[in-house]
């Protein structure tokens, strides 16, 4: 390992979902705000090679990078606070890893070694670091390793820290984020999870540098002196994580407890001046913020039991926040399960759920898989259509889009996506004919559309309108496309193509003119992939300016 690159490891403590991914992304902002490059990855237990086949209720959102790498929701975090783009070498999962070192086996390169769980899994961990520092060109390396210490799935990630750290020990640093209950009224943040999570990371043979104390309330001088006696760090290494209204403030919570000055001290590095400006001038913009807009999602990977899960469209609703802050409004998204307005399901209800559509501003229809909730979806994108409501649909919602406008307006009867029903008489969607080989042999990725493509715009559109300018790149992830067979005869019933690939055989983006709808658009990739605080997605953007105008 090179002696001029810095490592900090991330582990959470308690419970899951305990605010990793937020936490490392907010510190490697604070330290590039001091002039250092910071790159970030992300270790996934499971043994699934990537995060296409994760269930989206279970694991949260798939997020995908420009070279079409399938990962962890928090690698669209670590963009969106680092404001750049990471490629595959910033994600790596105990599956990927496995399979590596079994391949490098059989290609004889061990010279016939016997390979061992350890050490060659974690020395293969700390070989995709540093090549992910290398090729970032970065001087400060985030790592976050999912999962909770003391659970048997990370344990050999918690070897390769302690590995590295016994050959560098200036050039590593250990970062603990701990959940502290809180007690009912009058109760008190309680330490003692916290002192047991810190004593399964000895039993690993390692000691936290630093302590983020995740909890309801900031840390009072109490709790922090009683962290630091029992965990064995000094008191201005506890730094209080406490629950914000917007993740964006995290990084400047944490530059209240001095945090990146006490990172660089414990990395032995210069102090450089601090430059969050931007940042800030973003956080106050939201806190002065007047008016809102009520922007309803309308998805069906939101139920997880009695609870409501959010992630699954975690980039979405971070997109849609970008935008409506970038007016000065609060953005307010409500969750509208699909198979609620589905006529199959609730005949009788429908059409009264339906008119509860109009006390939104705005509908977004997001990306998903599979036949359950599709009709309820189309039910949706009609009345949106019909009514006049400012309507955006991504990947499916878009594929979902041209079937309704096929069925209401080009007279395709019964018009469907192959997905759905694949002896549709109108296969509007379908599967390009070289994927259906892929199809065919059970090579589903191999089906898929992912990452970056380029894409035409065409002139007078809204589209060219928001982009403001001719080509674009944009990130895919789908196997399903426009039939090029339908193209012509929906354009004569009035549906515009404003997005194409170069070569004119993709449909990327659909609208309808302005003088029809005021906002009616969709988009076959994912524009939300690509959004960033201090820099909205341009067709979400446009959305919200027709919904404040439809307010």
């Amino acid at each position: 390992m090179k002696q001029n690159i810095k490592y900090i490891f991330v582990v959470g403590g308690v419970m899951s979902g305990v605010g990793k991914g937020i936490a490392s992304a907010s510190m490697g902002k604070i330290i590039q705000s001091r002039g250092f490059k910071v790159t970030a990855i992300k270790i996934d237990p499971y043994v699934n090679v990537d995060a296409g086949t994760m269930n989206p209720t279970e694991h949260g959102e798939t997020f995908v990078l420009d070279d079409g790498k399938e990962c962890d929701q928090d690698m669209g975090n670590y963009e969106r606070f680092l404001g750049y783009d990471l490629t595959s070498a910033n994600y790596m999962t105990t599956g990927s890893i496995y399979q590596s070192v079994i391949n490098k086996e059989r290609n004889l390169e061990y010279n016939g070694s016997c390979v061992e769980v350890v050490p060659h899994i974690p020395l293969e961990i700390l070989d995709r670091l540093n090549k992910a520092a290398i090729k970032n060109k970065a001087e400060i390396v985030m790592v976050e390793i999912g999962g909770t210490v003391g659970e048997y799935q990370n344990i050999l990630f918690l070897e390769a820290i302690r590995m590295l750290r016994l050959k560098n020990p200036k050039d590593v640093l250990l970062a603990l984020v701990s959940y502290l209950p809180y007690q009912g009224e009058g109760g008190e943040l309680k330490t003692k999870p916290t002192q047991y999570a810190v004593r399964t990371l000895n039993s690993a043979g390692l000691q936290p540098d630093i302590i983020l104390a995740r909890a309801k309330f900031p840390l009072d001088k109490k709790r922090k002196n009683k962290i630091a006696f029992n965990c064995n760090v000094s008191e201005e290494s506890v730094i209080s994580a406490p629950d914000v209204e917007n993740i964006y403030e995290v990084p400047i919570n944490f530059e209240r407890d001095n945090l990146s000055e006490i990172i660089l001290k414990k990395l032995f590095l210069k102090p450089k001046k601090r430059n969050l400006t931007d940042w800030r001038k973003f956080i106050e913009s939201i806190k002065n913020a007047r008016g809102s807009i009520k922007i309803g999602v309308v998805g069906k990977y939101f139920g997880t039991g009695e609870f409501i899960l959010s992630d699954s469209y975690i980039s979405v609703i971070e997109a849609i926040k970008h935008a409506v802050y970038s007016f000065n409004k609060k953005p307010v998204i409500h969750w509208l399960n699909s198979e609620e307005f589905d006529p199959l399901i609730n005949s009788g209800q429908n059409a009264k759920n339906l008119k509860k559509l109009k006390d939104y501003h705005g509908i977004i229809v997001p990306g998903g898989f599979g036949s359950r909730g599709v009709e309820g979806k189309i039910a949706v994108i009609k009345y949106c259509r019909e009514h006049k409501i400012p309507f955006l649909g991504l990947c499916y919602g878009m594929q979902l889009a041209v079937v309704e406008y096929s069925r209401s307006k080009a007279g395709l009867k019964n018009a469907n996506t192959t997905e759905v029903n694949p002896k549709t008489t109108y296969p509007v969607i379908d599967i390009l004919p070289e994927q259906k080989k892929n199809m065919l042999e059970k090579n589903y990725g191999g089906s898929m559309r992912l990452g970056s493509y380029p894409a035409a715009l065409k002139e007078g559109t809204i589209a060219i309108s928001a982009y403001k300018q001719p080509l674009i790149s944009e990130r895919h992830r789908h196997r399903y496309e426009v039939n090029p067979r339908y193209v012509s005869i929906l354009e004569k019933k009035g549906l515009i193509f404003s997005g194409f690939s170069p070569d004119n055989r993709l449909m990327e983006i659909i609208e309808l003119p302005i003088s029809k709808h005021p906002f009616f658009v969709a988009s076959q990739f994912h524009p939300e992939f690509k959004s960033n605080p201090l820099n909205p997605h341009p067709l979400f953007k446009e959305f919200i300016r027709a919904a404040i105008k439809n307010r």
